[in-house]
C-alpha cells in the first residue's frame, strides 16, 4: 500500500526540528537544556500540584500536555534568537528577516545597492511602502532620501517610511525590525497593497558603481535622447 502524505511528511519534520536544534546548539549551548528543564519543570509542577490536591491523574494529563507546549515555545523562541545571532553583521539579513514576515508584506530586496554594497530593501504592506537599509547611517541615509523621492513620484499619496536596520545610534536591530514594522500605522487596505507594489515593480534597480578609478578607455555611457 502506498505511504500516506502525512507519514511522507513527518520524516522531514523530524529532520528539519533537528537542524534547528543544532542551529540553538550553535549559537546558545545552553540552549537545549534550557528547553527541556522549562518543559521537565512544568511536568513536576502539575505532578506535586497533583498530589496535594489529590488529582494526580488529572494532573498528570494536563502537566504533559503544557510541558510539551512549553518546550515548543522556549524551542521556538530561542529558534528565533539563534537565527538573529547567525544572521547579524551578514549582508542581506534584514532582508532575510522581512521575508520570514507574516501576512500580506511584499519584500523587494535589493532595490538600490552602492558601491560600498549598503543595501536598501522595499517593503510594501498595510502601513504603505518601508524602506529598508543596511549599512552604517552616514552612508545610507543619502541613499534612503535619493530612493523615497524615487518612490513617491508614483506611489503618489500613499506613504512612504524609512528604516535603518544595525545597531548604530539611531537604527533598528533585525532583532527588533519585525516588531518596528508591526508597529507602524495601517494605511492601506488589501487590494491596494498589491496595487501600489505592481506600479512599482517598473522602477529599475540601482546597481552599484564599481570602486577605484575606471579603467583606461572605458567610457561612460550616454543616455539616449530621441
Amino acid at each position: 500500500m502506498a505511504k500516506k502524505p502525512e507519514d511522507q511528511e513527518r520524516p522531514g519534520r523530524i529532520k528539519q526540528l533537528r537542524m534547528i536544534a543544532q542551529i540553538i546548539k550553535q549559537a546558545n549551548p545552553k540552549g537545549m537544556p534550557i528547553v527541556y528543564a522549562s518543559a521537565l519543570g512544568t511536568l513536576v509542577l502539575c505532578v506535586v500540584i497533583g498530589l496535594v490536591t489529590g488529582w494526580f491523574w488529572y494532573l498528570l494529563f494536563i502537566g504533559i500536555m503544557l510541558a510539551f507546549t512549553v518546550g515548543l515555545v522556549v524551542f521556538g523562541q530561542l529558534a528565533q534568537r539563534a537565527q538573529y545571532s547567525l544572521l547579524q553583521g551578514q549582508p542581506g539579513a534584514a532582508a532575510a528577516i522581512l521575508q520570514g514576515m507574516r501576512g500580506n508584506w511584499v519584500v523587494t530586496p535589493a532595490v538600490a545597492v552602492n558601491r560600498d554594497q549598503d543595501i536598501i530593501h522595499r517593503v510594501v504592506g498595510y502601513p504603505g511602502v518601508i524602506l529598508v537599509s543596511e549599512g552604517p547611517g552616514s552612508r545610507v541615509q543619502r541613499m534612503l532620501v535619493a530612493e523615497k523621492k524615487r518612490i513617491q513620484r508614483i506611489a503618489l499619496d500613499v506613504p512612504v517610511y524609512d528604516i535603518q536596520s544595525g545597531d548604530g545610534e539611531g537604527q533598528v536591530p533585525i532583532a527588533r525590525l519585525q516588531r518596528h514594522l508591526m508597529k507602524l500605522p495601517r494605511n492601506l487596505k488589501k487590494p491596494a497593497v498589491y496595487e501600489v507594489n505592481n506600479r512599482l515593480k517598473a522602477l529599475p534597480q540601482t546597481l552599484p558603481m564599481p570602486k577605484g578609478p575606471l579603467p583606461r578607455g572605458t567610457k561612460m555611457p550616454r543616455p539616449k535622447t530621441r
